[in-house]
């Protein structure tokens, strides 16, 4: 059964470390609103795999991976979401100005002002994996496979949701602190405006590709 486990988790890890739209969401909360609110963005970002991985144990996730016209709504809401992030970089980069990571006072002072429609970065991670049905579709087909034999498939399918998430929680809470320290970079306008129209045009691109897929 370690075998199998340690198998399963080596098939999540480089699973979570492909980049995706959770990346450039960390990235656009963390560069733009300081370590703090990068670090709430994950922890959106974790509860919305835990509350796909609750619907996969319970069976209700595999209702939606199995229903087409379920499916293509919050898929076309989820890709909406992530395309209305990326026109929101696109229309006003480097509007925000970065808050260097070595500077708490900065930080504290950033997160505590208004935020241009964008929500809180909780809000922001959970909303954009709720509205991602591929998690579904992930979830339910692969994790039955990688379930380690011996328990209870309701049991392995949940300790593999959970080390998905911890993996989740520690690639993204590391490429956080990674972006953190280097907040005087990014901190530039130049680098700031590059930055936001390239995550901008990032989340768009996912948005269409979910809405295709």
């Amino acid at each position: 059964m370690l075998t199998a486990l340690l198998g399963a988790t080596g098939v999540l890890a480089l699973l979570t470390l492909v980049p995706g739209p959770d990346m450039a969401i960390v990235t656009k909360r963390a560069v733009t609103r300081g370590r703090g609110d990068g670090l709430r963005t994950v922890a959106g970002i974790a509860v919305g795999l835990l509350i796909w991985g609750a619907l996969t144990v319970a069976g209700l996730a595999a209702l939606l991976a199995a229903s087409a016209e379920v499916y293509l709504v919050v898929k076309l809401a989820g890709a909406a979401y992530l395309c209305w992030l990326g026109l929101q970089a696109l229309l006003r980069p480097g509007a925000e100005p970065a808050v260097p990571a070595e500077s708490a006072e900065s930080a504290e002072s950033a997160e505590g002002r208004p935020e241009p429609g964008g929500g809180g970065a909780w809000r922001t991670g959970l909303v954009a994996n709720v509205l991602n049905p591929k998690i579904a579709v992930f979830y339910t087909g692969l994790l039955p496979a990688l379930a380690p034999p011996g328990l209870r498939p309701a049991v392995g399918m949940a300790l593999l949701v959970l080390v998905h998430v911890l993996l989740t929680v520690v690639w993204l809470g590391t490429y956080v602190y990674v972006l953190s320290r280097a907040g005087r970079f990014f901190a530039r306008p130049r680098v700031r405006r590059a930055l936001d129209r390239t995550t901008g045009v990032v989340l768009i691109g996912f948005g269409v590709r979910v809405a295709t897929t």
